[in-house]
């Protein structure tokens, strides 16, 4: 694992900002890395507020895209609100689905069966539409490459309103409107909005027809908070704007179907990590062993007591989900062993009754042990579809664009994309796929990094400074978590391993004269010989505070120690 600590901004920046701030130099240092370089910057960082958020009208088509539903409405038109079925897609149709229910009933949703659909916009779901007399369907988080499609629907005197936040292909589909920051002819300010954002950029439009302000419509961020996290989408501008009110949400008064998910936590205040690991899985595991219906059920049902049946339901598909991507992982990983393929540049592999509603999550698990870009196949119809997850700095949809005449089609983003061939290109798609990697990764990328922030002595580690932290939050791409260096550090005789395995490792640690500061390590047991005997060591971690019975005190949470 690479230890690789971040430049450090020009000296003049920092002492400029330290100053403006009141803040030690190392704290303006994290500000700068992160693009704040001036009091106001910082004001906007440390108090995001909705008054930062952009007129959606900035977005190429919303004009249109608002028009075409206020026809609809105008003219009592059946309309349909489609999404693909993650966490992104259903929170996105729950969202716009309920806002045009407050005022106008003729709303259906729809998501595609992953098994028999498959993603994004389907012929099925068209023709659904068809046959229940839609004549306007509005997709989210899918739709921007499904020129097919949306001459299929016209045909049939369907419009269409598309949503999206994936890169455009070279032509976009002939839809009413398209709202997609990506697209090159738009020249919306932030294009990092996932697809529940745009989602929302929406129903800002429309409740601002309506003479509804930001405030009448942050009910609905519970929603795009959690899109936001389960999507990975960066943590800055709008997005760190919408996550951090959508929080307030989530801990104040949620939506019933959040609620009911997230009831037996025992903590007081959720953070986005949080959401990461409690409310994303589960929301996502529906479309996985199920069906996206049933996240849609939940987040769209406003009575408490039948959503908590819904969570019980969605509770045990997320436990049937951990069952199965484990052991898929464990067929991945011998299959790669078994094929002699540990040496290659990228993991590819096949098994046709893999289940597809786990195999992006064991893409990424065995990312974990080979890491590199990785493609885990399984059969779907007549054809092998496949999930692709990348390791940091590697654009996997361009290595996919590179190979793409193996494909039947593909889509994604530069960390995870998802595509379909035919079972007789497989090899030759394997191997193309490998030299592609090859020729184009630097092979830095195929090491794990960790990039340090700022090196500090436990000195530093004031409750100053866990206050300023705090108000680093909500952390995400671009805005992690700030990773500290500290050395000389020593254990003072309390180490032990825990946990299943003797996996993880637990510390009390000290700096010279420091007091002691409990720290835990997950996955880090097999380094506890580093610890003994008073020797020194280097210890890269996190500031968290850990929560105790009600009382609240700093860890270290270390993510490697040599």
């Amino acid at each position: 694992m690479r230890w690789t600590i971040k430049p450090k901004p020009s000296e003049d920046k920092i002492k400029h900002l330290a100053q403006a701030l009141n803040v030690e130099d190392f704290v303006a240092t994290l500000l700068v890395q992160r693009g704040i370089e001036t009091f106001e910057d910082a004001k906007n960082f440390f108090r995001p507020s909705l008054d930062h958020l952009h007129d959606p009208y900035l977005m190429k088509d919303m004009e249109k895209a608002v028009a075409r539903i206020e026809l609809a409405i105008e003219n009592q038109e059946n309309i349909l609100v489609f999404g693909d079925y993650d966490v992104d897609g259903t929170t996105a149709v729950s969202l716009v689905s309920s806002y045009l229910k407050t005022y106008y009933p003729n709303v259906a949703t729809y998501i595609p069966d992953r098994y028999d659909e498959g993603y994004g916009i389907s012929f099925k779901g068209i023709d659904f539409a068809d046959d229940n007399g839609i004549s306007l369907i509005i997709a989210l988080d899918c739709g921007i490459k499904s020129i097919d499609h949306v001459a299929y629907a016209k045909e049939r005197n369907i419009d269409f309103i598309i949503c999206d936040h994936h890169r455009p292909g070279k032509t976009l589909p002939e839809a009413v409107a398209i709202l997609d920051p990506k697209r090159d002819d738009c020249s919306y300010p932030y294009d990092e909005l996932c697809g529940c954002g745009i989602g929302f950029k929406l129903i800002q439009a429309l409740g601002s027809n309506q003479g509804q302000k930001i405030e009448d419509l942050t009910s609905y961020l519970d929603l795009v908070a959690a899109a936001i996290a389960a999507d990975i989408v960066p943590m800055t501008g709008e997005n760190r704007v919408l996550a951090y009110f959508g929080l307030q949400v989530i801990n104040s008064d949620p939506r019933p179907g959040i609620k009911a998910l997230v009831h037996q936590v025992k903590k007081q205040t959720l953070d986005i990590t949080d959401v990461v690991f409690i409310i994303a899985p589960r929301i996502n595991a529906a479309g996985r062993i199920k069906h996206g219906n049933h996240a849609v059920e939940l987040l769209t049902e406003f009575d408490f007591e039948q959503a908590q049946q819904f969570a019980s339901e969605i509770e045990q598909y997320n436990s049937d989900r951990k069952d199965l991507d484990k052991q898929i992982t464990k067929e991945a990983l011998l299959q790669i062993e078994v094929n002699e393929e540990k040496d290659r540049f990228t993991s590819v592999v096949y098994q046709e009754n893999w289940h597809k509603g786990v195999i992006g999550i064991v893409a990424s698990r065995l990312i974990e042990t080979y890491y590199r870009p990785t493609l885990v196949f399984t059969k779907s119809g007549d054809k092998y579809a496949a999930s692709a997850r990348s390791v940091k700095g590697f654009d996997v949809y361009n290595a996919l664009e590179a190979c793409s005449q193996h494909l039947e089609q593909f889509g994604g983003h530069m960390y995870a994309a998802g595509m379909t061939l035919k079972e007789e290109n497989y090899s030759i798609f394997k191997e193309a796929f490998e030299k592609q990697v090859q020729e184009t990764i630097h092979p830095d990328m195929l090491i794990p990094e960790i990039e340090i922030d700022a090196e500090i002595d436990f000195a530093d580690i004031t409750p100053k400074l866990t206050r300023i932290l705090k108000q680093f939050e909500p952390f995400g791409p671009l805005n992690m978590t700030p990773v500290f260096l500290t050395k000389n550090v020593k254990d003072t005789g309390y180490a032990k391993k825990l946990g299943e395995d003797n996996a993880h490792l637990k510390l009390f640690v000290k700096q010279n004269n420091s007091e002691g500061i409990p720290a835990i390590g997950f996955g880090l047991g097999n380094k506890m010989e580093l610890t003994t005997n008073q020797e020194p060591f280097e210890a890269v971690y996190c500031i968290d505070e850990n929560e105790w019975n009600g009382k609240i005190s700093i860890q270290l949470r270390l993510k490697n120690i040599k």
